[in-house]
């Protein structure tokens, strides 16, 4: 990803520096990014003294000290909270005291990353998503010591980058990850019972308007990226069961189908890319028998479930409706913000389904949570009731 940040901010005319301690990594993403801009250009999309002059705009740095001089440094490395902490320990030894240090981390908290600073109220998360030359939306979240002005400054370079920025808390997940979880986990629900089949699923969720269907979607990220998150999540939110991964995510996991970048996942994979037919190992026979859903019982479910998930964030102050519904759109492609999407569906249904459910499983993973509940029985909106 921090080619794909390297790209944006030299297209808009920002000096860029990169480091990367691994041997030959500078300059296979320089390779990434000419390359990307040389089909920009055979598309007429940007023109070959633009493609020069953003080229020429990267430059490397042989140790991450050499980046103290930037107004933005903006972390790209692994999700390990440690690897984070000593590079922004590194980073505010070296930089200047106006530099903001900002972390692209996708779900680990801000507060703890800052911890290794002296100077927390300049560190920021700064969220993009991949790939990021073709995906519009940054999360920018404030961690609990992070100055409204550094907050402010980072959603206007975003715009600079020609991002749309959304304001997040510093919660699991932010807004995307948090929200997208019941996408995957109710699908895993669903056929892991019998009462659908993957493929049955995915085409349900294609139906309504999602570009991939879950188990598609899972096969593109990949299945270790999938746990891993569900997994940060979940134990983020102390095992609250909402967030529970599913056993068949640890399955293929095991047996190392993490989708298309191994030739097979939910999905096996055809040399040529084509997907075959859905993984039988990926689900066991039920032990009694489960009745069908149709492909609207199906879509009902995954939406009242990203719903619930999407009104959970509204309690709990992690974004307005507004970003929550921008952010779903331009983060996970979803095809309308899911608060919105609910109320055209209408709330009531929506719990409804909900109550129906926690009546089947009442282990908590599907209890409504009391804002949605209280608009449904008002009738009325997560916009109005924020405005």
């Amino acid at each position: 990803m921090g080619a794909g940040i390297a790209q944006v901010a030299a297209e808009a005319g920002v000096a860029v520096v990169m480091h990367d301690p691994i041997g030959g990594a500078y300059e296979r993403a320089r390779e990434r990014i000419a390359g990307f801009l040389a089909r920009k250009v055979e598309k007429g999309q940007l023109d070959d003294a633009s493609r020069a002059a953003a080229l020429s705009r990267i430059s490397q740095a042989t140790s991450l000290e050499e980046l103290a001089a930037a107004d933005l440094v903006i972390e790209a490395i692994p999700e390990e909270i440690g690897l984070k902490q000593e590079a922004f320990r590194r980073l505010d030894a070296a930089a200047q005291p106006a530099t903001i240090l900002a972390s692209n981390t996708s779900s680990l908290s801000i507060g703890r990353i800052a911890e290794a600073t002296s100077r927390p109220q300049r560190v920021v998360g700064m969220h993009f998503f991949n790939p990021v030359p073709l995906m519009a939306l940054v999360e920018v979240i404030a961690g609990p010591l992070t100055e409204s002005g550094v907050a402010d400054a980072t959603a206007a370079a975003a715009r600079q980058l020609g991002k749309t920025p959304v304001l997040a808390a510093d919660t699991p997940g932010f807004i995307v990850n948090r929200v997208a979880r019941p996408f995957y986990l109710e699908a895993m629900r669903i056929a892991g019972s019998g009462a659908a089949g993957i493929a049955e699923v995915d085409e349900a969720a294609r139906g309504i308007g999602f570009r991939m269907g879950p188990f598609e979607l899972v096969d593109a990220i990949g299945a270790d990226v999938n746990l891993a998150v569900s997994q940060s999540v979940y134990e983020a939110f102390e095992r609250d069961p909402r967030y529970r991964p599913h056993e068949m995510q640890q399955l293929l996991v095991d047996a190392g189908r993490l989708g298309r970048k191994t030739g097979g996942g939910f999905y096996d994979y055809l040399p040529d890319g084509a997907r075959g037919a859905p993984w039988s190992g990926a689900v066991a026979p039920p032990v009694a028998r489960v009745d069908r859903l149709s492909e609207a019982q199906i879509a009902q479910r995954l939406l009242a479930t990203i719903v619930n998930e999407a009104a959970s964030a509204v309690d709990a102050g992690v974004a307005t409706p507004e970003a929550i519904d921008t952010a779903m759109r331009l983060g996970a492609n979803y095809p309308s913000g899911p608060l919105a999407w609910g109320e055209r569906v209408g709330l009531a249904q929506v719990v409804r389904t909900l109550d129906a459910l926690d009546a089947e499983a009442p282990d908590g993973s599907y209890r409504a949570v009391p804002l949605l509940r209280r608009l449904a029985e008002a009738n009325g909106s997560f916009f109005a009731s924020t405005a």
